[in-house]
């Protein structure tokens, strides 16, 4: 079996794991948040889509290098 397969899937899995992980984190707190202070319920949500992207950046990177990987373009 190919090393770069395994190394593709590796890191497909763990991106998706990352991500799962980072999200579940951000709208625990941002829900918890809400709970706290419900007039803060706005700038929480802008500053939550920000870091939704941020933390969902990472994952597509890691999910794009797998696949080449996984289909020899890259290593």
């Amino acid at each position: 079996m190919d090393l770069n397969i395994i190394a593709g899937a590796l890191m497909i899995a763990f991106a998706a794991l990352g991500a799962a992980i980072g999200n579940g984190n951000l709208f625990g707190k941002y829900i918890e948040g809400i709970a706290r202070q419900p007039e803060a319920q706005g700038k929480l949500f802008s500053q939550t889509m920000i870091l939704f992207g941020l933390i969902e950046a990472l994952p597509i990177i890691g999910v794009a290098l797998g696949i080449l990987l996984i289909f020899g373009v890259i290593g």
